[in-house]
């Protein structure tokens, strides 16, 4: 007896009713025992009916399964962020360059030679220090001569004014000329004049005198020398002696463009920001924060037209002289307080291809909507959005790159696991009989 081939497996959830196979089943014990066989085409063939019957089944419980709705697929999952007004302070990086707050170059005020140099270079030196000595011998002989002239005026003013007196009694009784007692009172009047003159010589003498040793004229830090000693030097020479630093407090000098100064009175002048501190903090040059905190002075009431800049000038303490002048540095300024502002994440906050900000927000609906956005500056790590989101606005964050706009999404908030997919087969569909 030939037995028919094992039919292959069929799944689980398309395996057909308990009934239909137990007839099945039934109809094939028939067969094999000898009952009634199905002839077609003249020959027996005693499986037929069998297979003819499943194939029937089968195709019955396809169809059904054909005409069975898909399910709807699950809402993609994204993170989100619920915005909010928050109060910000509206600062400005600004670069800049240090400066001393005094500098005085030493230039000498008379000519010689340098006979000695009594400063230690780098050190600091104290206003009215000696730091150079200039041959003064000349000036010494200047000065006694000066002296000498003087003492020769005041004797010769005596004798003049002995001299116009007596001509005043004789010019009364007719004893003189009157020409004759102006000329005398001329003389001593000149005489007055010629112990001025005197006077004001010898105080010029003295001060250069003085002007052979070379004060500091103020306190700071003293730089190399640029002559030595037998150096010849001259009065007002272009070539300074050495140069004075004063470097406790410094001046920082930063550069403004017009533009964002503009928009800063414009914000303030709306109501939309307050006027903040004036505290500026620094950023050295290897980018390590400035430890003091230091005060906005000024701003220019001028542009500089080669860079359409405005300088504004912080004064900063200095104690530990870390700040050198010359040295580049970048400051941020707290120019304004905004109190009731929109920040967005970055993540959130896309550009399209024409460079425009653009948001996926999640709608009332949990819809996805497309939102055009203008944006201002870069607040720490968020986005100042000055248009285009408000509070209350779901804004997507995570998962932007597998939503479009229109599409039902599932909010979660942004940072939260993904839910873990659950591991039980779906449920499978009933057989039709």
């Amino acid at each position: 007896m030939i037995h028919p081939p094992p039919a292959e497996p069929v799944p689980e959830a398309e395996r057909v009713g308990k009934g239909d196979f137990a007839a099945l089943g039934a109809a094939s014990r028939r067969a094999t025992l000898g009952g009634p066989h199905v002839s077609v085409g003249g020959s027996r063939h005693p499986h037929a009916l069998l297979r003819l019957a499943l194939l029937a089944l089968l195709a019955c419980h396809c169809e059904s399964k054909a005409q069975q709705p898909a399910p709807p697929p699950r809402p993609v999952e994204v993170g989100v962020v619920v915005l909010q007004h928050e109060a910000v302070l509206l600062t400005t990086e600004l670069p800049g360059r240090t400066s001393a707050y005094e500098t005085s170059e030493v230039r000498p005020q008379v000519s010689g030679i340098i006979r000695e140099r009594s400063f230690t270079e780098g050190q600091v030196v104290r206003k009215g220090q000696t730091l150079y000595q200039i041959d003064a011998r000349l000036y010494r002989a200047s000065e006694a001569q000066a002296r000498a002239n003087l003492t020769s005026a005041e004797a010769a003013i005596a004798a003049a004014r002995s001299r116009s007196e007596r001509y005043a009694e004789l010019a009364k009784v007719g004893a003189v000329s009157q020409q004759d007692y102006a000329d005398a009172k001329a003389s001593a009047d000149q005489a007055v004049a010629a112990v001025a003159q005197a006077r004001a010589a010898l105080q010029t003498a003295s001060i250069n005198l003085q002007y052979t040793a070379v004060a500091a004229p103020i306190t700071g830090r003293i730089g190399r020398s640029l002559v030595t000693t037998g150096a010849l030097v001259t009065a007002n020479q272009p070539t300074p002696l050495a140069t004075i630093q004063r470097l406790d407090p410094m001046f920082v000098d930063m550069q403004q463009s017009t533009a964002e100064m503009l928009a800063l009175r414009r914000s303030l002048s709306q109501g939309s920001a307050l006027v903040a501190s004036t505290d500026v903090t620094l950023e050295l040059e290897d980018g390590t924060q400035y430890a003091r905190t230091g005060q906005l002075q000024f701003a220019e009431a001028t542009v500089d037209p080669s860079t359409s800049a405005v300088t504004l000038r912080a004064r900063f303490d200095n104690p530990d002289a870390i700040l050198l002048p010359g040295m580049y540095v970048r400051a941020l300024v707290t120019q304004a307080r905004r109190p009731a502002a929109i920040l967005a994440p970055q993540a959130g906050i896309a550009r399209d291809p024409k460079g425009n900000a653009t948001a996926l927000v999640v709608g009332p609906d949990d819809q996805v909507a497309l939102r055009q956005v203008r944006t201002s500056r870069v607040v720490r790590d968020r986005w100042l959005v000055e248009e285009g989101l408000g509070p209350g606005d779901r804004l997507i964050v995570e998962g932007t790159g597998k939503v479009k706009p229109g599409q039902r999404v599932k909010p979660v908030p942004a940072g939260q696991p993904p839910a873990a997919p659950s591991s039980a087969p779906p449920p499978a569909p009933s057989a039709s009989r």
